[in-house]
């Protein structure tokens, strides 16, 4: 097994954007650490502030926030930074080369039953002579990510990164701290049994959802001609995770249980990075309009439905949005 940097380095990676993920690894690492601790450590709970999505937070969301948004600014290698758990972006250092969006712990609601968590990163190039404080800077589509990722904190910890040239799969040694490549390149089967979506929301689906999802339930009895099993984490770099390792459909679509935010997923910071993976490993990822990547945000915390995972089984979702 081989370490972090020397893979990336044979990929042509700079030595500039290498360090820059090493710096989000080392704040990983660090929360890692906490989130093992769990209720000794005294971060489980919710605080009584809500962040700019409306959603309450959890400590360990303000915790890994201030971790990443520190380690990242202190480093000099980020222009500005945008995060799930802040209103606005935060300028950085005016000459790096490096803008990050991240969302610092996906599935944070699992903490407290010690269920899987993570951190969801994406890393594009800055404009040339860009302003740290606008940001329209991170106003760019996903296929211009140089790097994306996430690190999965669950009985081990995963890392999940491409620079562009396939999806690794790495675990953390933490016997002297360092991450070791343990695959290669994820390949994501084309077919699949499975697939994972949040049912209690079936009932505000849209009608090409609801159909998909009602013949994949009625199994080889139906028109799909084979039984399908479902799995829901509930967040989705466990989900995603599952996908990249063996294979399935991972959906979050629109639904109208409140008029005002028909989508849960954040484009930049989630589907973005996320959709990056999926396709360096062979898979799809798609609204149900648009490839995820092709979609030009519009501001930050932009929300998008997310359909990834096994190709043949993406386009037979999208089938029945055609």
């Amino acid at each position: 097994m081989r370490r972090l940097p020397p893979v990336l380095i044979e990929d042509g990676c700079s030595r500039e954007l290498l360090s820059l993920i090493r710096t989000i690894l080392a704040a990983c690492k660090e929360i890692s650490f906490r989130v093992g601790q769990g209720a000794l450590s005294g971060v489980l709970g919710s605080t009584l502030d809500e962040n700019i999505q409306g959603e309450t937070q959890k400590k360990l969301d303000v915790l890994s926030n201030q971790l990443l948004k520190d380690i990242l600014l202190e480093s000099g290698y980020v222009k500005a930074i945008a995060s799930e758990e802040e209103d606005y972006t935060v300028a950085g250092n005016p000459d790096a080369e490096y803008i990050v969006a991240f969302d610092p712990l996906d599935g944070s609601s699992n903490t407290d039953i010690n269920s899987l968590v993570g951190t969801i990163f994406s890393i594009m190039r800055a404009p040339k002579d860009s302003d740290p404080a606008d940001e329209r800077i991170f106003m760019q589509p996903g296929h211009q990510q140089v790097a994306a990722g996430y690190v999965l904190y669950g009985p081990c910890t995963t890392l999940a990164l491409t620079i562009g040239k396939g999806t690794r799969i790495f675990t953390l040694d933490k016997t002297h701290g360092s991450f070791m490549l343990t695959q290669e390149f994820a390949k994501i089967p084309e077919d699949t049994k499975e697939f994972a979506i949040n049912a209690s929301n079936q009932r505000h689906w849209q009608p090409a959802m609801q159909n998909y999802v009602n013949d994949l339930l009625a199994g080889d009895t139906g028109p799909r001609g084979k039984n399908f099993n479902m799995r829901w984490i509930a967040a989705m770099v466990g989900d995603v995770h599952r996908v990249l390792c063996r294979g399935g459909l991972f959906t979050y679509p629109a639904d109208t249980k409140d008029p005002n935010k028909p989508f849960k997923l954040r484009l930049l910071y989630e589907a973005n990075p996320m959709a990056l993976l999926v396709e360096q490993a062979g898979g799809m990822a798609h609204t149900g309009d648009a490839r995820i990547l092709d979609i030009d945000p519009q501001e930050i915390h932009q929300r998008v439905s997310v359909i990834l995972g096994s190709k043949n089984e993406v386009e037979a979702c999208l089938a029945y949005h055609k």
